[in-house]
């Protein structure tokens, strides 16, 4: 059962969208007009602003369901649930889709280091690139978020998503690390078949004209790059928060949130990333663990494993991954880039 559908609570999809264009338009056109690079102590102070704003979102929709439910008990009794524990439950569902999301993010840290190094993008550039690029992510995961709800009518889709995502934690482990070669990306393949490529940089241009000839500079290959591999991980990442929760808002508000906030997490931890050299196997534990709710977990709890529970085993196996990180030393073949 979906309380927050589509067809009644348009409104609410909408108004939280211009919302979300509001900030990106105040972000891009007041506080980084002008490109210049992102200091730790700048990216760190919006770390704290994108989290604070997702915790205040997650606040709120927790007391409008509190408020919705208690006015109108009928949805919390037909799933046989008070509305505290109802309103509860949606907002933990929220908390752990974003630390899910935010978890699985890191991976595009590591990619995102690899991409600029290639096409030689200085700093001050990078929030730009990444600016768009989340703009189109917000897009595409909208997009496949929708989808996603409307397979998950099925009752044998959660199976096969659950099982990929096993199969994906699984292979985390038994995988070394793959070197990323964005020469060989099939979007930038395509992109040079389709118009001509400069080797240097034009200010923060994405496109300049030569000679009646229009070229895309690197920042706007830059661009394609990251705009494809954010779609390949969100396949794993819009699968993994239906696992937590059915409801589509839910999973579409705490992907959002998560994304806004990835810019500042790069530039906060793309030098420190080597530093975490364990945490690719707590992200592979916890898509096997997700995917084993999607399979088998959920129907022996009676069809919803608690939330509150999924939200503690995610941050410790997440929490443990970090400290072993710091504790054991990173043998040799396990540095660099993932």
């Amino acid at each position: 059962m979906e309380f927050f559908t589509l067809a009644d609570y348009w409104s609410f999809y909408l108004a939280f969208t211009a919302f979300v264009l509001l900030l990106l338009a105040v972000d891009l056109g007041v506080f980084h007009r002008e490109a210049h690079v992102v200091s730790v102590k700048e990216a760190a102070a919006w770390s704290v602003i994108w989290v604070c704003l997702s915790l205040a979102f997650n606040y709120g929709f927790y007391q409008y369901c509190l408020h919705k439910f208690t006015t109108d008990p009928t949805f919390a009794n037909a799933l046989g649930k008070t509305p505290e524990l109802l309103a509860q439950q949606f907002g933990l569902e929220f908390l752990t889709g974003y630390v899910i999301e935010k978890a699985l993010s890191v991976d595009n840290i590591f990619v995102f280091v690899v991409i600029f190094t290639y096409f030689g993008i200085p700093p001050k550039y990078q929030h730009r690139i990444l600016f768009y690029g989340i703009l189109g992510a917000l897009i595409f995961r909208s997009i496949f978020i929708a989808i996603g709800s409307v397979l998950m009518q099925y009752s044998w889709v959660p199976l096969i998503f659950g099982v990929f995502l096993i199969a994906t934690g699984i292979k985390i482990f038994f995988t070394g690390d793959k070197k990323i070669e964005p020469e060989k990306n099939p979007v930038l393949k395509m992109l040079r078949k389709i118009m001509p490529l400069t080797t240097e940089l034009h200010d923060q241009r994405f496109f300049v004209r030569k000679e009646k000839v229009l070229y895309a500079t690197p920042l706007f290959a830059a661009l394609l790059v990251v705009e494809f591999t954010d779609i390949i991980f969100a396949i794993d990442s819009v699968p993994a928060i239906f696992a937590i929760t059915r409801e589509p808002f839910i999973v579409f508000t705490s992907n959002v949130f998560a994304i806004l906030g990835l810019r500042a997490m790069y530039f906060l931890l793309a030098g420190v990333m080597d530093k975490f050299h364990l945490l690719k196997y707590g992200l592979g534990l916890v898509l096997v663990f997700v995917g084993a709710k999607m399979t088998f977990l959920n129907e022996l709890y009676g069809g919803k494993f608690p939330v509150g529970l999924s939200l503690a085993i995610i941050g410790t196996i997440l929490g443990v991954s970090v400290v072993l990180s710091f504790i054991i030393p990173a043998k040799t073949h396990d540095k660099g880039v993932k």
